[in-house]
């Protein structure tokens, strides 16, 4: 290579290396999280309870292709929001093909004062905990 190549790839190279790094640093981080946000609300569904940007929490009662229509407040107003207005979905409604609906029950255990307690209680609560 001649000596006049060297030096313009010499004098090139931040430049090059600076790109990289915004990209690395900068770019890149931030598509991410927009394909998560827009994956986010392309999967809301009946039933899930959200945020809007405004601060405006509801639970989503229809869906469309680009616009929601959610039940805010006691009175149950009604009103449609257009998909891109919401910030986070606070809580999943229940689905049929969700794995985290399974058989088991969630109800709270209930703490049983130690003076109550039966010898047979106390078994019945380690069993339980096994099972």
């Amino acid at each position: 290579m001649p000596e006049a190549t060297m030096q313009q790839i010499v004098r090139f190279a931040p430049l090059v290396l600076l790109v990289l790094v915004m990209y690395f640093l900068m770019i890149r981080p931030q598509k991410k999280k927009e394909k998560q946000i827009s994956d986010m609300r392309n999967s809301i569904q009946v039933g899930d309870e959200i945020i809007t940007i405004g601060g405006i929490c509801g639970k989503v009662i229809k869906t469309k292709d680009e616009t929601l229509v959610i039940q805010v407040g006691a009175d149950k107003v009604k009103f449609e929001i257009t998909r891109w207005a919401v910030s986070t979905v606070t809580k999943e409604g229940s689905r049929p093909y969700d794995s985290k609906n399974t058989d088991e029950e969630d109800e709270p255990k209930k703490a049983i004062p130690k003076r109550l307690r039966k010898s047979s209680d106390v078994d019945d609560l380690e069993n339980k905990d096994v099972e």
